[in-house]
């Protein structure tokens, strides 16, 4: 059974890899239960739990981003890859899973954490210049973009309180193929599957939006640029 091995809660911090100045990247383990509700619109609110601070509103947070979630099993295999311990919570994750393919899951999928709470799988994470600041590794974007391996951000369609231990459930699939990886690869490095993305009703619209303006005029992606998302 797919549990939440760790919840993780973020505060802001100071920082020279952000273009304000602060983030709110470094997300750790709390061993208690944490109210999950629905933030408000993009660019005035942020995560959707309670005690979690998303600093750059611009580009994070909001209904699409309410919580981030990643793969232990992923994270495991990006220590085994740099050589070193990476700790739950280290790639600003809300939520640290075990046996649940997070990557695989598709667009639009629901799961239920815990007794109540219903989350929906709405985006891929796209790599930032904080990101690629804050793990301090050479040619970080290109590196995490070629893997594939994004983790997924969550839409809340129930509140309730989470914690650390809970199962989590795969409780509807959508009838379509367009995973979190596939959305990935078409904002990235695959433009030829932009197409795909029109066609699921989960998607998020500015999502949509870009894979429109992209399937009229794609341009040339350069990975090697760790500015790009930021």
């Amino acid at each position: 059974m797919p549990v939440l091995a760790s919840l993780n809660l973020g505060r802001a911090r100071p920082t020279a890899h952000s273009d304000i100045s602060v983030t709110g990247i470094d997300k750790r383990p709390v061993d208690h239960a944490v109210r999950v509700t629905a933030p408000g619109p993009k660019g005035i609110d942020g995560s959707g739990l309670a005690g979690d601070s998303v600093v750059d509103l611009r580009h994070h947070g909001g209904p699409d981003q309410a919580i981030y979630a990643y793969a232990r099993e992923d994270l495991d295999h990006w220590s085994a890859e740099l050589g070193r311990d990476l700790d739950s919570g280290v790639f600003g994750e809300n939520m640290t899973t075990v046996g649940l393919d997070v990557n695989g899951a598709l667009i639009g999928e629901r799961w239920r954490v815990g007794d109540d709470v219903v989350l929906e799988v709405s985006v891929p994470r796209i790599p930032c210049r904080t990101f690629a600041g804050w793990m301090g590794e050479a040619r970080w974007i290109k590196r995490f973009t070629i893997a594939a391996r994004p983790g997924a951000y969550l839409r809340v369609i129930t509140p309730g309180t989470i914690r650390t231990g809970d199962e989590i459930t795969v409780i509807a699939r959508p009838d379509h193929d367009v995973t979190v990886e596939m959305t990935f690869r078409a904002l990235t490095i695959e433009p030829e599957l932009l197409p795909k993305l029109l066609t699921v009703d989960a998607m998020p619209d500015d999502v949509k939006d870009v894979a429109m303006r992209r399937t009229t005029f794609i341009p040339d992606v350069d990975i090697e640029d760790d500015t790009v998302g930021a």
